[in-house]
């Protein structure tokens, strides 16, 4: 039984868009103890993802393939932990490593989904649901839930600053961006090659938004989106504004919360322009299922999907098909565009 005044700990996933997942269980976790010390593990490129979040009292940085790589720097974060004193862990992430690390760092209940790696090191096995069948939000909330605690809602959380705000309207003005342009902002990259929709369909609806409904472009990514960024700016008749390594996890929410239109992949920034409650969202989807890591609510996203035969969700990472991304043609979604943005509005 967790006390209402532990030290707990929340050892979280990996990617972006599973962390912002992920807030949800937080926030929930804090509503079951209002009084209790909670900190939270993640990796370096997911700090932004929870800075900021009021439900943490602290966030800890586990690189697994970086700074925490050989056993030494793990058996320091061992010690690290064990000096923290924490009393429960919860698990969101299913690796053994992890679970064997808060073990070793004599955190006397640690919850997480079994498997038959580590059910040994858990003091409270939660069954695995069957695969695929809840969405990554109720994946980990299901985890507090079959521990015993009430979970009251599902939405996800993303927290920037009015620095970050201010900052996005300094890039824009000295991109010539007012607030009665129609501010499309575009997010070509992905996490893995399947899910991006192909660079020339980016550089036609690019052009087409410029041309057609007189937007003001913004080409968003991370640092290694650059390339990408370049690529589709190149092939392209008109220019638009290219902000790939420009702007930060915070500064890209304030960007997008800002932006009359965010089209994107299924990727981190779409969660975050969901959290953030940007104004209209147009996701595609090929590979991936919006059951299972789709945005939620749906209340201002339009997803693009096509049927292509193929088994979703599909989790060949090296497919070099992807018929199921291509599938969705530039035509598809200006005619999504023209129902939102309808051809006499302010814009034309």
């Amino acid at each position: 039984m967790i006390k209402a005044r532990e030290r707990i700990l929340i050892f979280n996933v990996n990617w972006l868009g599973d962390v912002l997942f992920s807030t949800a269980t937080i926030r929930n976790i804090r509503r079951n103890f209002p009084g209790s010390y909670i900190s939270c593990i993640v990796p370096s490129r997911c700090y932004q993802i929870l800075k900021g979040n009021s439900h943490l009292d602290e966030i800890i940085i586990f690189d697994d393939k970086d700074r925490h790589k050989g056993i030494l720097a793990k058996l320091n974060f061992v010690k690290l932990l064990k000096g923290k004193n924490f009393d429960t862990v919860f698990l969101l992430h299913r690796s053994f490593r992890r679970t064997l690390i808060c073990r070793l760092a004599d955190i006397p209940q640690r919850i997480g989904y079994y498997t038959k790696k580590r059910g040994f090191l858990l003091t409270k096995k939660i069954t695995m649901p069957k695969k695929d069948s809840l969405h990554r939000i109720d994946f980990y909330l299901n985890i507090i839930e079959k521990a015993g605690l009430k979970v009251k809602d599902r939405y996800l959380e993303f927290f920037f600053s009015d620095e970050d705000s201010k900052f996005v309207d300094d890039f824009l003005s000295k991109n010539s961006t007012g607030k009665q342009d129609f501010l499309v902002a575009l997010n070509p990259g992905g996490n893995w090659p399947p899910k991006r929709w192909p660079k020339g369909h980016w550089s036609e609806l690019a052009d087409r938004l410029i041309n057609e409904f007189s937007a003001k472009v913004i080409i968003t990514g991370s640092p290694s989106d650059v390339t990408l960024a370049k690529e589709i700016k190149n092939s392209m008749k008109e220019k638009p504004i290219v902000a790939c390594g420009t702007l930060n996890l915070k500064q890209l929410g304030a960007l997008i919360k800002k932006a009359d239109l965010f089209i994107t992949a299924d990727t981190g920034p779409l969660h975050i322009a969901n959290a953030v409650g940007a104004k209209k969202i147009i996701a595609l989807f090929g590979p991936t299922s919006p059951d299972i890591t789709g945005p939620y609510p749906l209340k201002n996203v339009t997803i693009l999907k096509k049927d292509v035969g193929c088994k979703i969700p599909c989790y060949i990472v090296h497919c070099r098909d992807n018929r199921c991304m291509k599938a969705i043609t530039v035509e598809n979604v200006i005619e999504n565009i023209k129902i939102q943005f309808p051809i006499s509005n302010k814009y034309q």
